[in-house]
C-alpha cells in the first residue's frame, strides 16, 4: 500500500536513516520503536509528507488517505468540542452538498436520452453508495461513542475547547483522526494523554476498527495489544520482525548475540591481517602476499553491533529511615471546589513498606489527594502522617524546581550520598545523559531531559515515603525498567499515580480507584483490578460509570433511586411465573443475537482473509480493492452490531440480577 524505498536522511553529515526500504500492507499494525533520537518521530513526519528525505521515495498510492497524531501540535480553540469534532465529517459534507447539486441539476433537465443525462445518473448512483458505505446516517452516533471513549463526559460536548487543558485538547484532535477513518494511522505517542479506560478503549479501537497502522509508544503493554509487526530503527538501520513488542525483544536479543559473535570473528580476521602487513610489510620476498592482504582489508565492510541499552543497570535508593508502621492514615477526608465535590468519605490506611497506586480518569481527583497529603490545598476530614515519615513528592512540574544555572552532574551530586557519588556518571547514562550531556546547564534542556533529571534527583533522596504523579510520562522502555526495578527493590512506601499498566504489573500490592467522587480499595495488582472491575473495553466501564453518579448527584436523581433499592426487597418475591419466564426469554433473545453477531463476524472475516489471499497471489481482478473496502466497511458495521447487542446482554443480566 505504501512503499518506502531507498530512504536516506542526514542531520550535520549525520546520517539518521541510511538506504532503509520496507512495505506498509492493508491491516498491518506496525510499533516502530528505537533509542530516543532513533528517527522514530521523524520517520512518521515523512510518511505523513510533512518532512522531505535527503534521498530516497515514499510512494503513497492517490486513493490512500494518511492520518497523522503528532506528540504537539497547535490547536484551534473558537468552536465547541462537539463542533470541533464534527470536522472528521467534513468529507461527508461534502459529498452530500455534491448530490444535492446532482439532484437539482436532475430536476432541472429534460434530456433523458442523451448520454450526458445518463453519465449524470451514474455518478449520482456512485456516489449515493459511496455515502451509504461511508455511514453517514451513523455520524452523530459514532461521534458519541468516540469521545466517550476518549474519556469525554456528555455534558462537555458543549463546552468550549479553549476550556480544556492542551491534554484534553489532543483528546479531541485524537478523536478526529479516528472519525476520519484513514487507510493509513501514523500515531506518535497516542498514550500520553489518557488515562487507562482511555488507553483500553483506543486499544479496542485500533485493533477491531482501524486499518493500517503505524504508531510509535513506550507504553509496553499498549503496543503488545494493538500491533502484530515491529520495526526497529538501530544505526541507521531498519530491522522488520512480523511479531509484537514482547517477542521482538527476544529475537532482537538472539540478534544481538548472533552479531556481537560475528564481530569478534571479524576482529580476530582484521587482527590477524593486520599483524601479517605489519611482519612482512619491508620484506620484499613477501610484497605481493602484503599488497593482497592490505586490499583485502580495505574491502572488508566493517559490522557494527547496535547499540545495547542500559537497562541492565541495577539503580538502588539509599536505604529508607525506618518510620512509623501507618506512614498514612485518612478519615473521611473530601475535597470540594465551590459546588464540585472531586471526592468525599475517602477512608483508608497505608501501612509501613506497602507500594500502592492511585488508578482512574482524569480529573477525578488523583492528583488532588496527593496535593492533600503534601499539605498544599486544604481538605475536610482527618489526615493523618505517620512518625519520622520522610516523604519524596514527584509533581508533573517537578521539572520547573531546578536550579537552571547549575550542570546536569552538578544537580546529582549535590543530593547523591554515600557510595552512590561513585556511579553518578553510570546513572546519568542510563537515563540518557551519558558523555558531555552530563556538563550542559539544566536550563538549556528540554522538558523532557529536566523530567528525568528531576526523577533521578528525587530517587536517591533518603525518603521512606515516594509519591509519584505520573513519573513514566518521559521515560522509554529501558529507563522505565530500570526505574520500576529501583522502586520495587525500594524497602520504603510508595504511592504511584499512573496510567501505565506495564509498569504497574508486578509493582503494587494494592490499587485506589478514583471515580464518581469516591476512593475504592482493591487488594491485589493492576490486572487483578482490571479483571474485577471487568474493564478490559471501554465499553464495559461506561456501563458501569453511570451507576455512580445517581448516588451522588441531583435530588431527582436521588428519589428515582429510592424505589430501585427498594424494589428487590418488595417485587422480586411477587414475580409470577410467567413474569420470570419472560425474564429468561428476554436475556436468551440478546444472548442469541450477541452469538449471530460473533457468527456473521467471524464469516466477513473469512472473507476478507479470502480477498486479502487473492490480492496476495498476484494479478488481482480489478475490482478486489473495492470489494476488500466495502467488506471492511461490513466488518465494522458487523461490529458496532456486536458491542451495541453486548452492551444490551450485560444490562439486562444486571437489571435482573443475573
Amino acid at each position: 500500500m505504501i512503499s518506502i524505498n531507498n530512504l536516506s536522511v542526514e542531520f550535520s553529515a549525520k546520517s539518521l536513516f541510511d538506504n532503509i526500504s520496507y512495505v506498509i500492507n492493508p491491516r498491518d499494525k506496525i510499533a516502530l520503536v528505537g533509542k530516543n533520537g532513533a528517527g522514530k518521530s521523524t520517520m512518521l513526519k515523512i510518511i505523513a509528507g510533512l518532512q522531505r528525505p535527503t534521498s530516497g521515495t515514499v510512494a503513497v498510492p492517490q486513493d490512500v488517505t494518511v492520518g497523522y497524531l503528532p506528540q504537539q501540535m497547535v490547536l484551534e480553540d473558537t468552536l465547541t468540542v462537539k463542533e470541533e469534532v464534527r470536522k472528521a465529517f467534513s468529507h461527508i459534507d461534502d459529498m452530500q452538498a455534491r448530490l444535492d447539486t446532482m439532484n437539482q441539476q436532475l430536476a432541472e433537465r429534460t434530456d433523458y436520452d442523451s448520454p450526458s443525462y445518463n453519465e449524470l445518473i451514474e455518478r449520482m448512483t456512485a456516489l449515493t453508495e459511496e455515502l451509504a458505505m461511508s455511514g453517514s446516517d451513523n455520524c452523530e452516533a459514532e461521534m458519541e461513542k468516540t469521545l466517550m471513549g476518549l474519556g469525554f463526559m456528555r455534558t462537555d460536548f458543549d463546552r468550549p475547547t479553549s476550556e480544556f487543558s492542551g491534554g484534553w485538547r489532543m483528546r479531541i484532535e485524537l478523536a478526529k483522526l479516528l472519525l476520519r477513518r484513514p487507510d493509513v494511522l501514523l500515531l506518535d505517542e497516542p498514550t500520553n494523554h489518557l488515562d487507562i479506560e482511555s488507553i483500553q478503549w483506543l486499544e479496542n479501537f485500533l485493533a477491531t476498527k482501524a486499518k493500517a497502522v503505524v504508531l510509535v509508544s513506550h507504553d509496553r503493554a499498549f503496543i503488545d495489544n494493538v500491533t502484530n509487526r515491529t520495526i526497529e530503527i538501530s544505526l541507521g538501520k531498519i530491522y522488520d520482525y512480523a511479531v509484537n513488542y514482547s517477542h521482538f525483544v527476544e529475537l532482537r536479543r538472539e540478534r544481538i548475540e548472533q552479531q556481537m559473535r560475528a564481530y569478534q570473528n571479524q576482529q580476530k580476521q582484521i587482527a590477524d591481517t593486520e599483524q601479517f602487513i605489519e611482519r612482512f610489510r619491508y620484506k620484499a620476498t613477501k610484497a605481493v602476499q602484503v599488497q593482497s592482504r592490505m586490499k583485502q582489508l580495505a574491502k572488508i565492510e566493517r559490522i557494527e553491533v547496535d547499540e545495547v541499552d542500559t537497562a541492565h543497570l541495577n539503580l538502588r535508593f539509599p536505604p529508607a529511615p525506618r518510620s512509623g508502621d501507618f506512614p498514612l492514615i485518612l478519615e473521611d477526608v473530601g475535597k470540594a471546589y465551590g459546588e464540585h465535590q472531586v471526592f468525599d468519605g475517602c477512608t483508608f490506611t497505608i501501612r509501613r513498606g506497602e507500594k500502592v497506586a492511585f488508578v482512574g480518569k482524569n480529573g477525578e481527583g488523583k492528583s488532588t489527594l496527593v496535593k492533600c497529603i503534601m499539605g498544599e490545598i486544604p481538605f475536610t476530614g482527618h489526615l493523618k502522617v505517620g512518625h519520622n515519615v520522610k516523604i519524596g513528592y514527584f509533581a508533573q512540574n517537578q521539572a520547573q524546581l531546578l536550579d537552571g544555572e547549575i550542570s546536569v552532574f552538578d544537580t546529582i551530586d549535590r543530593v547523591a550520598v554515600g557510595d552512590i557519588r561513585l556511579k553518578i556518571r553510570d546513572i546519568l547514562g542510563a537515563f540518557m545523559f551519558g558523555g558531555e550531556a552530563s556538563d550542559k546547564k539544566v536550563k538549556v534542556l528540554s522538558g523532557g531531559e529536566k523530567t528525568r533529571l528531576a526523577m533521578i534527583r528525587l530517587l536517591l533522596e533518603p525518603v521512606n515515603l515516594l509519591i509519584l504523579d505520573e513519573p513514566t510520562n518521559h521515560l522509554d522502555m529501558a529507563t522505565k525498567d530500570i526505574l520500576k526495578q529501583a522502586i520495587r527493590d525500594f524497602d520504603g512506601t510508595v504511592i504511584v499515580v499512573s496510567h501505565d499498566r506495564e509498569f504497574l504489573d508486578g509493582l503494587v500490592s494494592k490499587v485506589y480507584e478514583f471515580g464518581g467522587g469516591k476512593v475504592r480499595e482493591c487488594l491485589g495488582g493492576i490486572y487483578e483490578f482490571l479483571e474485577k472491575k471487568r474493564i478490559a473495553s471501554l465499553q464495559e466501564l461506561e456501563r458501569n460509570k453511570p451507576v455512580q453518579p445517581a448516588v451522588t448527584t441531583a435530588a431527582p436523581k436521588a428519589s428515582k433511586a429510592a424505589p430501585e433499592q427498594k424494589q428487590p426487597q418488595q417485587a422480586a418475591p411477587r414475580l409470577s411465573y410467567a413474569e420470570q419466564r419472560e425474564r429468561e426469554k428476554a436475556v436468551k433473545r440478546a444472548a442469541k443475537r450477541v452469538e449471530d453477531a460473533e457468527t456473521q463476524i467471524a464469516s466477513i472475516e473469512e472473507r476478507i482473509a479470502a480477498i486479502e489471499a487473492e490480492i496476495a497471489a498476484g494479478n488481482p481482478p480489478a475490482d478486489i480493492y473495492d470489494r476488500h473496502a466495502a467488506t471492511t466497511k461490513e466488518l465494522e458495521n458487523a461490529m458496532s452490531l456486536w458491542e451495541l447487542a453486548g452492551m444490551e446482554l450485560e444490562e439486562l443480566k444486571e437489571r435482573y440480577g443475573m
